[in-house]
């Protein structure tokens, strides 16, 4: 029996004989054998099926910071994985070799959920983070990790594109404690031209997760250079999230390097990410940081009430902590938002390739 072959719930049958995949807003229809755009979804023998359950492309303890949570147990490690294949089809993906495999046996590392769970345990994880892909697309796998990490009292993290239908939508968000939405532009034709996906079910998630969740939120857009990094679509981007999903929410503005299929376009320059973070503030936004570069100032934490820095961050290590006990600002005692614990973690910026027996 192939064990990495699991049922999935959201799905029907149509009436021309072929399987639609209702997970996310693809709708992939397929005939007898078919893959849908994820690869790890296929129609076997008239039903929906996962076919990568239980296995990843490898294992890695991480700081949190890396996936990028500034505000989520800070300095703390996690447990990060992905299996293969992704439901977008981004011409600038930073992670083709795993969203764009079509290898399926290329996922030599396996691990059941309990298995998951002990191991982050083991080496002390806060917490454990479905990544490198979008977990939405094995989102069975990613549930039944998270359920045993919650019995170890090890909170789940999602990096997500938010690319998912509402009903599956619900079930994988109850589970998760954090996540990280990449809102990859501001514009429905940067979404369509690019990605090969659309931008309002992705605002959709974010409204759902801000109003209807206790997941804690932070988003990341990738500023590619002439595509989605011009003063306006950062002012109407930053504007929306304000007014949205409020002033609390962290942003990240990272750089992009040539990769995949966009290998013309130059390097963001730390200019952009500068004055998409100065924009950010302006708007209201109270914690805006740069990613992918060194630059210190724009990856520390300041109050957002009386501006002294409370977490000092040199990429993934962190430096000052000027918060109290109840995660509230030692100069003038103003909460700050997030997920913290009394003392920050000491993971610092090592990351470490795990074997899973």
């Amino acid at each position: 029996m192939n064990t990495s072959i699991h049922k999935t719930q959201y799905w029907h049958r149509l009436e021309d004989g072929r399987v639609q995949c209702d997970l996310c807003p693809r709708y992939c229809k397929l005939k007898k054998g078919q893959r849908g755009l994820c690869f790890i979804r296929q129609n076997e023998e008239d039903r929906l099926v996962l076919t990568s359950y239980g296995r990843s492309s490898g294992f890695c303890i991480d700081p949190i910071e890396k996936k990028p949570l500034n505000h989520f147990y800070p300095g703390s490690s996690v447990l990060s994985f992905g299996t293969a294949g992704c439901n977008l089809a981004c011409k600038f993906c930073q992670n083709w070799d795993i969203s764009k495999s079509r290898e399926i046996d290329k996922l030599g590392s396996k691990a059941t959920p309990q298995q998951l769970a002990d191991t982050a345990r083991e080496y002390g994880c806060k917490s454990i983070a479905f990544t490198y892909n979008d977990p939405v697309i094995f989102h069975e796998y990613a549930i039944d990790v998270a359920q045993a990490c919650h019995d170890s009292d090890i909170s789940s993290v999602a990096v997500t594109a938010g690319y998912i239908c509402e009903e599956p939508r619900r079930e994988f968000f109850k589970y998760m404690d954090a996540a990280n939405v990449d809102l990859k532009a501001f514009t429905e034709s940067f979404y369509y031209k690019l990605t090969g996906a659309h931008l309002q079910p992705v605002l959709d998630t974010l409204l759902y997760l801000k109003k209807e969740t206790d997941v804690w939120l932070e988003l990341t857009t990738l500023l590619i250079p002439g595509k989605n990094d011009s003063s306006e679509e950062l002012e109407a981007m930053t504007q929306w999230v304000v007014e949205n999903l409020g002033p609390e929410v962290p942003m990240h503005f990272t750089a992009f390097h040539p990769d995949w299929k966009m290998q013309d376009i130059p390097h963001t320059p730390d200019l952009t990410l500068s004055r998409a973070r100065e924009i950010a503030m302006k708007n209201g936004i109270f914690y805006a940081y740069t990613g992918n570069t060194h630059d210190k100032a724009g990856q520390s934490t300041y109050c957002h009430h009386c501006g002294e820095l409370v977490i000092g961050r040199d990429w993934y290590t962190l430096s000052d902590w000027n918060l109290d006990a109840g995660g509230k600002c030692t100069a003038c005692g103003e909460a700050v938002h997030g997920v913290f614990e009394a003392k920050p973690g000491t993971w610092g910026a090592r990351r470490l390739p795990v074997r899973i027996a």
